[in-house]
C-alpha cells in the first residue's frame, strides 16, 4: 500500500467523487475540519439571554408562585372549615306600656294593705284584732285541728304576703298564699251559714272580690313600678305564674280538707 493517491485506486475514486471545493480541487483526501467545510452540518438553534429569561422561569419565581398558591389553599379550607360565626340576638323592642304599670301599682298596693292590716290584727291584737289567742281560739271553733301552728302560720303569713304585694317581690307566691286563705276564709264563713250567701257581712262578697284581684295580680305581673320590675315575670308572666296560682288554690282546698274536712255546702 502506498500514501500517492495516485497509486490507489480507493483514494482516486473518492477525490473524483468530492465536489471541486477546496481541498478537494487540490486531489487531497479532508482531514481537517477546514476540509470538512464543504460537508451539510445539523443545524442547532441558539438562545439568546433575552429569549431564556421571558420563557424559562427562574427557580426563585417558581418557589414563590407555589408559596403564594399553598397560602391561598389554606386560607381556603380554613374558611371552609372554621365554625360559623355566632350572632347574638336582638333584644325585642319594649313596647309602650301606657298607664299599665300604675295601675297594677294602686292594686297592689290596695290588696297587700288589706291583707297586712288583717295579719296585724291576727299577730299584735291592734286595730280591733283577735290577736293570737283570739284567733287560736277562732279557729277551734270553726273545727280545725292543730290550731295553735295554723295561728301563727295565718298570722304571719298574712302580714308577710301583704309586705311582699306592696313592694312587689314575690308577687306569684304572695298572691298565691293569700288566695289559699281566702279560701278557708270563705269555706269558714260559709259552714257557718250554710246556703248559697252573696252579700257581705253573711256572705262572701269581700272574699270573692279580693280572691279575683289576687287572680289578676298573679295573671298579669306586677308590673315595672316594682322591685323585682326588670324581671319578665314582671311584665310579661307565663306558664310559671299560672302553676304557682294553681298550687295556691291546691294548697288552701287540701288545708280545708285534712285540717278540717267539714261540707261547706251542707
Amino acid at each position: 500500500m502506498t500514501d500517492n493517491p495516485r497509486q490507489n485506486p480507493a483514494a482516486e475514486g473518492f477525490a473524483r467523487s468530492v465536489p471541486s471545493t477546496g481541498t478537494a480541487q487540490s486531489g487531497r483526501i479532508p482531514t481537517t475540519d477546514d476540509d470538512l467545510d464543504f460537508l451539510p452540518t445539523e443545524q442547532i438553534p441558539t438562545y439568546s439571554a433575552s429569549d431564556s429569561a421571558t420563557s424559562v422561569p427562574h427557580p426563585t419565581e417558581e418557589l414563590r408562585t407555589a408559596d403564594s398558591f399553598d397560602r391561598d389553599l389554606a386560607a381556603t379550607l380554613a374558611a371552609s372549615t372554621a365554625p360559623p360565626a355566632v350572632v347574638a340576638p336582638t333584644a325585642p323592642p319594649k313596647t309602650p306600656r301606657g298607664t299599665l304599670d300604675l295601675g297594677l301599682l294602686v292594686l297592689r298596693v290596695a290588696v297587700g294593705a288589706v291583707a297586712l292590716a288583717h295579719g296585724l290584727q291576727k299577730l299584735l291584737g291592734i286595730w280591733g284584732g283577735p290577736g293570737l289567742d283570739g284567733f287560736e281560739s277562732f279557729l277551734v271553733d270553726a273545727g280545725f285541728q292543730q290550731a295553735a301552728i295554723l295561728a301563727y302560720a295565718g298570722a304571719i303569713g298574712e302580714v308577710a304576703a301583704g309586705v311582699l304585694l306592696i313592694v312587689g317581690l314575690f308577687t306569684p307566691f304572695a298572691a298565691a298564699g293569700l288566695l289559699a286563705v281566702l279560701i278557708n276564709a270563705w269555706c269558714v264563713q260559709q259552714a257557718a251559714d250554710p246556703g248559697l250567701q252573696w252579700f257581705a257581712p253573711d256572705g262572701p262578697e269581700l272574699e270573692l272580690l279580693l280572691a279575683a284581684v289576687l287572680v289578676a295580680i298573679a295573671l298579669t305581673g306586677p308590673g315595672r313600678i316594682s322591685v323585682e320590675g326588670r324581671r319578665r315575670w314582671a311584665t310579661r308572666p307565663h306558664i310559671g305564674s299560672f302553676v304557682v296560682l294553681l298550687l295556691g288554690v291546691a294548697g288552701g282546698v287540701c288545708l280545708w280538707i285534712f285540717l278540717n274536712g267539714a261540707n261547706p255546702l251542707a
